[in-house]
């Protein structure tokens, strides 16, 4: 069925939508007027990554066809901790790294979404201002009775860790009642009809929905994106390397532009559509190139994906250091830096060693391997000896140490002074 609102004509066109609890109903509210949506991002880490990006631009969509977006940040259920898909308990923070980890991934959504006090501009909210002040009997007396536990025990996020008889606990059995609650305060407060959120949110989105009606009578609902994996069945987000962080003083804006770039032929089109705002007209003509010509493609996706992040300078900047690097062979003022202890230097660092502090892989025995099979450069040159001494006489002459990973990555070793 065709969409009548420019929002689910716009989501389903660039497919974002996996599930909905009532599609047409929300269609017809969202024809009708303006949606205010939310989705929640817990404080685990001070930055989000790449696998948080669909929710991102799922808001920013939500915006630009006239509608409100609510960012939640979880001061609150950080404290708890989100099951979903995890074979073990998160890790408990203390309320100071929550505090920086919130102040962190605020900024991560300054250059996706405006912020004000119009009718469609972004708010953000953090759900510990009403979920720390809950009494606990007077909580369980009031809503306690919309949950049923044998309805919880079905729920993906509890029933996966019980049949794989990992530990869940109690205090994380609460997440979904919480995350409930959270919609239906957040209605009361800024009139929120929509919670939006990735596919394994979906038992606690429709959780929320219903105790929204319950409770209150309120006619809200749900809507869930696609799990976005790579052509390879990977996670988006994680790499070898680590993950690929939003903000860039966690990872370069080069190294982002560069994850962008060697995007898998497979991905390309359903990338675009995803994390770009090209038209669709020119996305199926570039998703339709093959061979070396779709490594144009590439080169528009990560332009695209970088712009909206970074900024068109900081876009710019990474594709001529590719072209610096890959084409003429030259360092790239672009590529990611490392700092090399002066005196460790004049001593001597084995190459292994090197290769793990450059950060381009997570352990030293990657490094030795990689060494082992050829698949390290240094200063251009294949490093062949993984317990070789590199000392001064390895700077070249910019004064800096160039280690390459495949044809791809790259990194400069920059002496301190």
């Amino acid at each position: 069925m065709t969409a009548r609102s420019d929002l689910l004509r716009v989501l389903e066109e660039r497919q974002y939508i996996h599930q909905a609890t009532d599609r047409d109903a929300l269609d017809a509210k969202a024809a009708a007027g303006r949606i205010n949506g939310y989705i929640g991002f817990d404080c685990t880490a001070d930055s989000l990554h790449v696998g948080s990006l669909v929710p991102i631009m799922l808001l920013r969509r939500l915006q630009q066809a006239g509608h409100k977006p609510i960012v939640l940040v979880g001061g609150g259920t950080t404290k708890i901790g989100d099951p979903s898909g995890k074979d073990e308990a998160r890790k408990l923070l203390t309320d100071a790294d929550i505090e920086r980890n919130k102040a962190g991934i605020r900024k991560n959504f300054l250059p996706f979404l405006k912020f004000g006090d119009g009718p469609t501009d972004a708010v953000m909210v953090d759900n510990a201002d009403w979920l720390d002040k809950l009494q606990y009997i007077p909580f369980l007396r009031e809503f306690g009775t919309h949950f049923s536990v044998n309805r919880m025990l079905s729920m993906d996020s509890v029933r996966l860790r019980l049949e794989r008889e990992q530990p869940l606990s109690f205090l994380e059995f609460n997440y979904m009642v919480l995350q409930a609650y959270d919609f239906l305060e957040l209605a009361r407060r800024n009139s929120v009809s929509l919670q939006m959120g990735g596919s394994d949110q979906w038992g606690n989105i429709v959780t929320g929905v219903e105790l929204a009606r319950r409770v209150d009578g309120r006619e809200v609902y749900g809507l869930t994106t696609p799990l976005i994996t790579t052509a390879s069945g990977a996670k988006m987000g994680k790499t070898a390397s680590g993950a690929v962080w939003l903000s860039a003083d966690k990872l370069p804006p080069y190294d982002y532009w560069q994850y962008w770039r060697n995007t898998h032929d497979a991905d390309v089109g359903r990338f675009l559509r995803l994390f770009t705002e090209l038209p669709l007209d020119e996305i199926q003509r570039l998703e339709k190139l093959e061979g070396q010509e779709l490594n144009d493609a590439k080169v528009v996706l990560a332009n695209e994906a970088t712009r909206m992040n970074h900024g068109a300078d900081a876009a710019q900047a990474a594709e001529q250091t590719a072209k610096r690097t890959f084409e003429q062979g030259e360092a790239g003022e672009g590529l990611p830096t490392f700092t090399i202890e002066r005196g460790a230097l004049s001593a001597g660092i084995p190459a292994f060693e090197l290769v793990f502090n450059s950060g381009l892989v997570a352990s030293k025995g990657e490094a030795r391997k990689l060494i082992r099979g050829g698949g390290v450069k240094l200063n251009d040159q294949v490093l062949s000896d993984e317990g070789r001494s590199i000392n001064a006489a390895d700077l070249n002459g910019d004064g800096r140490i160039k280690l390459s990973l495949g044809k791809k990555r790259h990194a400069l070793g920059v002496p301190t002074t």
